[in-house]
């Protein structure tokens, strides 16, 4: 047999060619327990906290994080299918912090919180990666709120608006309409140039499924990314879920652009916080939470901030959800989160039930930036309505007892039910901010005092088709301005005076 020498030659040459004299040095570990989505590992004395480690292959390449470091060993939480890995196996440490994949790739998909695509839509490509854990801008780097976020709901936009950067807690017992309130504020960015990010923690995934085709069927899934930690899935997915979802949204925020992120709901996540910490034997505080329940939500929440100019002015809202057990506001996560936030929106179940939906309490729920995150014109027609309907309710309370009440109480009660038919609103059926506007108004001033409860809504459709129709230059010049001077007011009492005698002429023919 002979041998070419050119080819062993070049055998040689292209051997060493590809030689690297570097060393792969890597910390490596076993696995001494394992159970209920932890593992303590021995032999990794140099890892990080929040790092993650990769167990050996025949647990199919499972991650796991960093968790505990003690002085013996490593507490590690499991983020997938722990029941693949067995005591003694081989654990690498990665060298690197848990990030996640972002830009424009992640836009309408539907991820788990470690960015794997749970749509079917294939393999997520995106060249860049984002710390699941970031430092909150600081207070020189942020600017005060004053740019609205609307979210279509009258109620919401009217007496408790909510701003571009801001952080506003819904709270409220379960089906109450919580999660109702942050669809149709995601329906209402359409067009607005907000991306949108649904974090969904430890729920159904049949009731995920039907809120994603829901968001399909109006055309929201193309500027929406859903991050799902399930009921099913571990614990410490749903502990790491809030702040992936956040990881991908500050990404638009340091773009320059505008992002909104919903949490539902934070209350399941700190019950899944509250199983890590107690399997890793951390002391218990108070309802057996952990030490550090409050900052483990105040490090998430403090991210969402209306950057400064100098930064590109972009920003980060947040909707967090809580769920109370029946009304108890002053339990210890709420109280909480009611603590770190700029507001909150409580859903009140009397309410819901007695069909006022939204069933929103306006003596509790409050907004902390106030006027500074509403259109002019809205401010303006607002004015005096929170206080109106608050003591609308009390005297609503006061009426039941049967007393005969004095004509201008009476007519308080009266305009009172008008309005408060006026703010109740379909699900899914967001309004524009104009319409929100010119609804209001007819409203406050009076104009529905004549119009049947049960005929408001009828009335108010009506009109609004009118407006659009008949005098749509009336409608885009309260738009264009975002304001209702006095002139445009006198106008639109005019166009109302002029709709209420079709109206009129309208119900006379469908009585007869």
């Amino acid at each position: 047999m002979k041998f070419k020498a050119d080819e062993i030659a070049s055998v040689i040459q292209q051997e060493i060619e590809q030689f690297d004299s570097r060393v792969d040095v890597r910390q490596v570990g076993r696995v001494i327990e394992i159970g209920d989505g932890i593992a303590r590992v021995y032999g990794l004395s140099g890892v990080m906290a929040g790092e993650m480690v990769e167990f050996s292959d025949s647990a199919g390449g499972v991650t796991g994080l960093a968790f505990n470091l003690e002085e013996n060993s490593v507490g590690v939480i499991i983020l997938g299918d722990y029941l693949t890995i067995n005591e003694g196996e081989e654990v690498r440490g990665t060298g690197r912090l848990l990030s996640v994949p972002v830009g424009e790739a992640v836009l309408g998909r539907v991820i788990d919180p470690l960015g794997n695509p749970l749509d079917g839509g294939g393999p997520i490509v995106s060249n860049e990666q984002r710390l699941v854990e970031s430092e909150a801008p600081g207070v020189a780097q942020r600017q005060p709120v004053k740019q609205p976020l609307q979210t279509g709901i009258k109620a919401i936009d009217s007496m408790t608006p909510i701003g571009r950067g801001q952080r506003e807690l819904i709270i409220g017992d379960r089906k109450t309409g919580k999660t109702a309130i942050c669809i149709d504020t995601i329906i209402n960015q359409k067009e607005t140039g907000v991306k949108c990010f649904y974090i969904a923690i430890g729920q159904k995934d049949s009731t995920v499924a039907g809120l994603i085709e829901t968001l399909r069927k109006h055309g929201a899934m193309d500027y929406t990314t859903v991050v799902v930690a399930g009921a099913s899935d571990p614990a410490p997915l749903q502990y790491v879920a809030p702040y992936a979802g956040c990881a991908m949204a500050e990404f638009f925020t340091c773009r320059g652009e505008d992002a909104l992120i919903i949490y539902d709901d934070l209350s399941k996540q700190a019950v899944a916080y509250r199983q890590i910490s107690l399997l890793m034997r951390r002391p218990p505080g108070r309802e057996a939470y952990p030490g550090d329940i409050f900052y483990c939500h105040s490090r998430l929440l403090e991210r969402a901030a209306k950057l400064s100019d100098e930064l590109g002015g972009g920003s980060l809202t947040a909707l967090p959800i809580v769920e109370t057990l029946e009304g108890e506001v002053a339990a210890y996560i709420p109280t909480n989160l009611i603590s770190i936030t700029d507001g909150q929106i409580y859903l009140q179940p009397d309410l819901f039930f007695s069909g006022q939906r939204p069933a929103m309490n306006i003596g509790i729920s409050v907004s902390r930036v106030g006027g500074a995150a509403q259109v002019p014109a809205m401010k303006k027609v607002t004015g005096g309505m929170r206080l109106d309907l608050a003591a609308f309710r009390e005297l609503e309370s006061f009426a039941q007892l049967g007393t005969d009440l004095e004509a201008a109480t009476q007519a308080q009660l009266d305009r009172g039910y008008r309005m408060t038919e006026l703010l109740k609103q379909g699900l899914y059926h967001p309004m524009h901010v104009t319409d929100q506007v010119l609804s209001i108004y007819a409203g406050a001033r009076g104009h529905l005092d004549k119009i049947p409860v049960k005929e408001v809504h009828a009335w108010e459709e009506g009109f609004l088709a009118f407006i659009h129709k008949e005098k749509q230059p009336l409608w885009q010049k309260i738009t264009d301005s975002r304001k209702l001077d006095d002139e445009s007011a006198a106008e639109l009492d005019a166009v109302i005076a002029e709709f209420r005698q079709q109206y009129a002429g309208t119900e006379v023919t469908v009585r007869a």
